[in-house]
């Protein structure tokens, strides 16, 4: 509940062009998912989506099966509000991820909200979550052992190449990872992390 309470607050009192996060062109997630060439009605879901831009992108590239989670309703109300019509064709949900029951998705993308889990504990139920969606690809955004040690005023657990992929050994395996400065709406850069994970094929047959 706290959690929401500071994520709503901060939606509640600042615009894209003040908060650290914001990015105009999420260009790896999009590169990566057109790698990955999945069909449009593929089930997708943008984990801590917030007001990212990367469903808009996916609208306009005929995706029908989109879902966009964040634990701040704020957020999602203003997503809502920039697609107009377009929010038709999106599922929002409003909750914390670690109280999240999934369904069944072929894509699951997290730029925003792994790496706020420090705990054990918290790093552990997110897996099992992830886990359970049956999700075939993972692509997961963190900052990197490069980046800030906090955001918005809350610690972060940093991640390298190497960390990330044992943390996911055994049920995930690592197609492609790379680093990258996200210039921030204050001018600073903040280094971040990106990888491309499939389900390893003794979890995931289909592949």
């Amino acid at each position: 509940m706290e959690h929401q309470k500071h994520w709503n607050k901060i939606y509640q009192e600042k615009g894209p062009d003040q908060v650290s996060w914001t990015e105009q062109v999420p260009e790896i997630a999009l590169e990566w998912i057109r790698k990955i060439d999945l069909p449009r009605s593929a089930a997708i879901i943008d984990v801590g989506g917030g007001e990212s831009k990367l469903i808009d992108f996916l609208l306009k590239e005929d995706y029908t099966n989109l879902t966009i989670l964040d634990i701040s309703e704020a957020a999602i109300q203003k997503t809502k509000e920039r697609l107009g019509k377009m929010a038709e064709k999106v599922n929002f949900i409003a909750t914390d991820i670690l109280q999240f029951k999934p369904s069944a998705y072929v894509l699951w993308h997290d730029r925003a909200t792994f790496h706020f889990l420090v705990s054990d504990q918290e790093i552990q139920q997110y897996l099992n979550i992830l886990n359970q969606s049956g999700a075939r690809h993972l692509v997961l955004g963190t900052f990197s052992e490069n980046g800030p040690d906090k955001c918005s005023g809350l610690p972060v657990q940093r991640y390298s190449e190497e960390s990330l992929t044992k943390l996911l050994k055994g049920k995930w395996d690592k197609i492609n990872c790379t680093t990258k400065d996200h210039l921030t709406p204050f001018g600073t850069n903040q280094n971040f992390l990106f990888c491309h994970f499939r389900k390893t094929s003794n979890n995931n047959p289909e592949i």
